[in-house]
């Protein structure tokens, strides 16, 4: 048996039942619920409260050698520093969702993929650049869909004026 009596926590059972309900986060309340089990007396051994709490014994270990250490606020810090950094900065992604709303823009993916390179010096790749343009900033590429030679623009509007009438 691993009992846990060198752990000497200085709140009271109501203080830390107050500031458990108090919590947001998930993994901050259970690391308040170890400490309120412990203080209450329900748990005394460490095996006991790692299959209580869902966490190992190292990491219950960690999470009291903190709270020793640096206190109550020591065990509550939140240190995720969050994932992946993106692709392009801020500024770029701007500089170039400028660049997508000019008349010109871009014909297509690769374009911008060699736009990006000479400019700022990024090797981004192309499925990389599809997502950011066509799913991040939700912009078109400016393309035209081909049109007939042989097209006569009255034809053109004389059928939208009469397909109306026609679905009706």
């Amino acid at each position: 048996m691993n009992r846990l009596q060198s752990v000497m926590i200085t709140e009271t059972a109501d203080e830390l039942k107050v500031i458990m309900h108090a919590q947001i986060k998930a993994k901050i309340k259970e690391r308040i619920q170890a400490l309120y089990l412990l203080k209450v007396g329900i748990v005394n051994d460490i095996g006991v409260l790692a299959c209580l709490i869902g966490r190992a014994e190292s990491t219950l270990r960690l999470w009291f050698a903190r709270y020793q250490t640096s206190g109550l606020s020591g065990l509550l810090a939140w240190n995720y520093h969050g994932g992946k950094r993106p692709a392009l900065p801020e500024a770029i992604l701007d500089a170039l969702q400028l660049r997508l709303q000019q008349p010109e823009g871009f014909r297509s993916y690769g374009e911008i993929q060699a736009w990006l390179t000479q400019e700022y010096g990024l090797e981004i790749p192309y499925k990389t650049v599809h997502k950011i343009v066509h799913y991040k900033l939700k912009a078109k590429l400016k393309v035209a869909r081909p049109m007939s030679r042989h097209r006569q623009e009255e034809a053109v509007v004389d059928f939208k004026k009469n397909s109306k009438n026609a679905l009706k």
